[in-house]
């Protein structure tokens, strides 16, 4: 216990003052006013909208949310799908796997559009984009994981008889777990921005609908806050998900 302590406290304080570093360059910066306050608000002039449009940030954050963990799940579904399919059949894998890549060339910027173009404004179309967004990482990570598992192993098991289903299952599911956390991590902070994006270009409700109305009234104050909620939110999807990484792989909790 006492040497987990320090090795913590090594690991937040510099994050920590970098931060508050920064916070300070940049309240100082705002108020010299040397770039115009209506343009680059203070901290606490940001924290200060933050706290007035809490509870209406909340309510477009739980729209956003929505669309974030419906995307993921179906997002890691089919990642997690073609993995398996290029993993088993080779013929699979030539085919689809320059086509993933292909999609992933496209800037979801583009994409956004067409699919409010073609879907409408409600939620659909920004589910599609996540799940266009989210199944890459999962599907080419947990791929290599499939592919990276120790030759012997799998001929060992063969020997003793075992099937396609039991190597899978006792050999090449549990080698591509840190795989997959891996890209879920990265993909739960697609997907936030990815939902926000397509909420710039169409919607009801959500916080890129709010954005872009306050960006019409040049609430900058109130940019600056929905960027930071924004962020946040991200980082506890990521800290939620490093948590469910220790749930399932309590193996590999001494290497952290």
């Amino acid at each position: 216990m006492k040497r987990k302590l320090p090795n913590t406290t090594n690991k937040i304080v510099p994050p920590l003052a970098a931060i508050l570093i920064l916070l300070i360059i940049w309240q100082v910066v705002s108020m010299t006013e040397l770039v115009p306050s209506f343009m680059l608000p203070s901290p606490v002039q940001v924290v200060q909208a933050l706290i007035a449009d809490f509870p209406l940030l909340l309510s477009h954050a739980g729209v956003t949310l929505l669309e974030t963990f419906i995307g993921l799940i179906i997002g890691i579904i089919v990642g997690f799908g073609l993995a398996v399919l290029m993993d088993r059949f080779s013929v699979i894998r030539h085919a689809l796997y320059p086509l993933i890549v292909l999609t992933q060339t496209i800037p979801t910027v583009a994409i956004a559009p067409l699919l409010v173009l073609w879907f409408g404004y409600e939620m659909l179309p920004k589910i599609i984009l996540i799940v266009l967004v989210v199944f890459f990482p999962i599907a080419v990570n947990m791929l290599d994981g499939f592919r990276s598992v120790d030759r012997d192993t799998v001929n060992l098991l063969r020997s003793m008889g075992a099937g396609d289903k039991q190597i899978f299952r006792y050999v090449k599911f549990p080698a591509a777990l840190g795989d997959f956390f891996a890209s879920l991590k990265i993909s739960v902070s697609y997907a936030v921005v990815s939902a926000v994006i397509s909420e710039w270009l169409g919607g009801f409700n959500g916080l890129g609908v709010y954005m872009t109305r306050v960006k019409k009234a040049y609430s900058f104050d109130k940019m600056f806050a929905v960027i930071f909620l924004i962020s946040a939110l991200s980082l506890i999807l990521m800290w939620l998900v490093k948590i469910l990484q220790k749930k399932c792989m309590p193996w590999n909790n001494k290497k952290g």
